[in-house]
């Protein structure tokens, strides 16, 4: 069933197309906000220190990750998404 151009690939393409856009913006908001959380972390740490007593440790399981964590997450969910480019790229070469 193509289109009068006789495409039939065009509208799986356009839905490859925005999938991977959405996953591409979804990964950046994603690492904007871990980034901008991180920062935020550091600033209350700062006014901490500067405020003199230090707040009670608490729990490990509600810590939040250590700022290297975090870029490890941005990176991994990167990777992630070439990965799924990559197939998508392959879906589209083949179809």
């Amino acid at each position: 069933m193509g289109d009068q151009s006789g495409n039939t690939n065009s509208g799986a393409s356009g839905s490859m197309l925005s999938l991977l856009a959405g996953a591409a913006l979804g990964a950046a908001g994603l690492g904007w906000w871990l980034l901008a959380e991180a920062e935020q972390r550091r600033q209350g740490k700062r006014q901490a220190r500067r405020q003199g007593p230090i707040p009670p440790p608490q729990p490990a399981a509600l810590e939040a990750p250590p700022d290297r964590e975090l870029h490890d997450r941005v990176h991994e969910l990167n990777q992630a998404i070439e990965d799924v480019r990559r197939q998508l790229e392959t879906m589209n070469t083949r179809g």
